[in-house]
């Protein structure tokens, strides 16, 4: 029996050290992360890849990942101050909205990014929240765009006049039975949806169809995925942990835990599915998702 306990036991390290972070992991993901901040004080998307010639390098959504991404592994941009300056120029004063390069074009779901990114650099909101709501309230008008808006009102605390309005669209994608989407697709399309309803101070209709519908969408590898997909990535199993979360509930965390681990890269960054690059987007999507697994 003795001459079994070390296989036991070099497999439950081994299974261990997939499912979790070390500190040297985060270390490495921490440092890599920083690497991709830009002179301009914002941060490129893509890991050990440089930008085309004369295609911008910086982005405000992969700054604001960057920023959340840093925060959830423990670590912080190399340069604040110029990363503050960065998400500043992005700002159009004109029309009260962010626009993802500085000088570029606003729309609705950069803004909500752009008040994201000040909420987590603790820029003052009253420079900027006033007049990105406003500008949220005339453009926000796709699904995607009004949950994003819902996202970005909760994290400064704020209710939009268009809060009915949006909660009435959002009902109208509502299946009978409380759940949204169809088929293979409807643990992200419920998790997406029902994730957006809460942040805007909505109710969940027929909660247990809802918990249902979420837990029978995780697949076997661990994750969940779209519509007409067989792989799972780490975008759609960002939205339905977030849903889980807010819902007080929970997944198979251990199925999950072990698909996260499965995106990580050599270079410390996460693809957004096993095999694919990493980026900073899915690198995040990542951290949230361990830093919630662990509270569950």
């Amino acid at each position: 029996m003795k001459r079994f306990l070390p296989i036991f036991f070099c497999s439950f390290i081994c299974l261990s050290l997939v499912r979790g972070q070390t500190s040297e992991d985060k270390q490495q993901t921490v440092g890599a992360l920083q690497a991709l901040q830009e002179p301009d004080g914002g941060f490129r998307s893509s890991f050990g890849t440089e930008p085309k010639s004369g295609q911008p390098r910086s982005s405000l959504r992969a700054t604001t990942s960057a920023l959340r991404a840093l925060k959830y592994f423990g670590g912080a941009p190399r340069d604040t101050k110029t990363c503050t300056e960065f998400i500043a120029t992005c700002f159009d004063k004109a029309s009260g909205g962010f626009a993802d390069h500085p000088g570029g074009k606003p729309d609705a779901v950069t803004t909500a990014v752009g008040l994201m990114a000040i909420v987590e650099l603790k820029m003052p909101v009253k420079d900027y929240g006033a007049a990105a709501q406003d500008y949220l309230d005339r453009h926000a008008r796709t699904f995607e765009e009004i949950r994003l808006a819902a996202a970005s009102m909760e994290a400064i605390g704020e209710r939009s006049p268009q809060t009915e309005a949006w909660l009435a669209q959002i009902a109208r994608l509502r299946n009978e039975d409380g759940t949204y989407g169809k088929a293979d697709g409807m643990a992200r399309e419920t998790g997406g949806a029902v994730a957006a309803v809460l942040r805007l101070g909505g109710k969940v209709d027929q909660r247990p169809n809802v918990v249902r519908a979420l837990r029978s969408g995780q697949r076997p590898d661990g994750g969940f995925g779209q519509q007409g997909k067989r792989s799972s990535d780490l975008e759609t199993s960002y939205r339905v942990t977030r849903c889980f979360v807010m819902l007080k509930e929970k997944p198979d965390v251990e199925r999950l835990r072990d698909f996260v681990a499965g995106c990580r890269n050599k270079d410390g960054g996460y693809g957004i599915a096993p095999g694919h690059p990493s980026q900073v987007g899915s690198t995040y999507f990542a951290a949230i998702i361990l830093h919630w697994l662990t509270e569950m």
